[in-house]
């Protein structure tokens, strides 16, 4: 066994934990957003809950996002998962990293204007975070063969490149 396959466990606990901690974040983090909207006349509230995002977001949910990713991109060199279902995984990973942004963006803005985001565009992006959560759980747990599907050429035959470094082989 070599010294890579007795660390994946440990890259799996770490990797799952920091998912947890960011879909997490990100759930709390629209739950303040909206509470700005209704906390628009109250200055004491409005700044309380514009700082709790800013600090959550900075210190908490960004830094276990950049380790989930980073955990994760690691355990797919260390398992060699180059599957059709984990490029799938990976643009639903792009979604939640650009609602990950989103949120940033708006956390800026509520500070600069004073106003607080339109609940329908809330509510929308609240009910889009759990359908790309279910949606990732659905293709990790599941494993599904998406053989079948459509992929563009590039994408379903290798190239014949190497990578810049050895990855050993289990």
């Amino acid at each position: 066994m070599s010294a890579l396959a007795n660390i994946v466990p440990h890259l799996k606990a770490f990797h799952v934990g920091f998912i947890a901690l960011w879909m997490a974040g990100l759930l709390a983090l629209f739950a303040m957003l909206s509470r700005q909207c209704d906390a628009v006349d109250a200055e004491s509230d409005f700044r309380r809950i514009r700082e709790a995002t800013h600090y959550g977001y900075t210190w908490v949910v960004t830094p276990a996002a950049g380790l989930a990713v980073g955990t994760g991109l690691a355990l797919i060199f260390a398992r060699e998962v180059f599957t059709i279902w984990m490029f799938g995984k990976l643009i639903l990973v792009a979604g939640l990293v650009s609602l990950h942004g989103w949120i940033g963006h708006t956390i800026v803005a509520v500070a600069e204007t004073g106003r607080g985001p339109k609940r329908p565009i809330l509510l929308l992006l609240n009910l889009t975070l759990p359908m790309l959560i279910a949606g990732v759980l659905f293709l990790v747990l599941a494993k599904p063969n998406l053989a079948g599907w459509p992929m563009p050429g590039w994408l379903a035959q290798p190239v014949g490149g190497t990578l810049p470094f050895d990855v050993p082989n289990p």
